[in-house]
């Protein structure tokens, strides 16, 4: 196999699941990608999702502040003011 980034996580993850080397290699691509966003750019993101699904701002900053925390390379806490700021300039 060709080294790539993530090298030996692709192979832990062809190993433990089976998936093709080239297959492990997308995924752990796209989840490195999906945990590299700023906490800006999460929060715009988010929020866009959220309230296109028809949720209230007053929900979705809660929302927000918990995912937040639950991140695996966890944001500094924010205020609902800096997450209104971030959307909203």
């Amino acid at each position: 196999m060709e080294e790539v980034p993530h090298s030996e996580l692709v192979r832990h993850i062809a190993g433990s699941t089976g998936l093709p080397a080239p297959t492990a290699a997308r995924v752990v691509a796209d989840v490195v990608a999906y945990f590299s966003e700023t906490t800006e750019q999460y929060v715009r993101r988010r929020h866009g999702e959220l309230h296109r699904r028809g949720h209230r701002n007053a929900q979705i900053w809660t929302m927000l502040g918990a995912e937040l925390a639950a991140r695996p390379f966890a944001a500094d806490r924010l205020t609902e003011r800096q997450l209104r700021r971030i959307v909203y300039g």
